[in-house]
């Protein structure tokens, strides 16, 4: 694939996710009840504004100011980066395989953006789950690196995939 075709394979997936997730994030930060969920579907579905300081779940929210901008900006800025120069440079991907790597580059990319305009926090508002079985409270980016994460498990290597044949 070409560089021209992988950057617009970038900029069109990178334009959806990000847009939809930062549209959700100003929808909850607008709209949405501050610090407290409103329960839907049997409470299966809670939505509601919460802001996380943390990594995933909320992991590392208890760690002191300077621990967060090292590890949340400099390193995680460091990873998205490399992330976009492998996704531009790699030959042995299939346009499958490059897709789940630009959602999961898009949506940290998009939580990113989110500590940068937000003092570090990123806005979350979704909780699903069946009694005291629940998940953390997550946002849209969070769904395209998880959907990222979940595809790439399948995606093949083109090298991987001609040793066979």
């Amino acid at each position: 694939m070409s560089i021209l075709k992988r950057i617009q394979m970038i900029l069109v997936i990178c334009l959806i996710s990000v847009g939809i997730d930062q549209g959700t994030k100003w929808y909850a930060s607008e709209y949405l009840p501050k610090f407290e969920m409103t329960s839907y579907w049997s409470d299966m579905l809670r939505i509601g504004y919460a802001e996380n300081t943390g990594a995933f779940l909320g992991l590392g929210s208890g760690m002191s100011d300077s621990a967060k901008f090292w590890i949340f900006v400099c390193a995680v800025g460091v990873i998205l980066s490399s992330l976009l120069i492998y996704i531009l440079r790699t030959k042995t991907q299939t346009a499958y395989g490059l897709s789940s790597l630009m959602l999961i580059f898009s949506g940290g990319i998009s939580n990113f953006f989110d500590r940068a305009v937000n003092n570090g926090a990123v806005i979350d508002f979704l909780n699903v789950g069946i009694g005291s079985l629940r998940t953390g409270i997550f946002n849209v980016a969070d769904m395209a690196i998880m959907l990222g994460v979940f595809l790439l498990l399948f995606a093949k290597d083109k090298k991987a995939g001609s040793k066979g044949a």
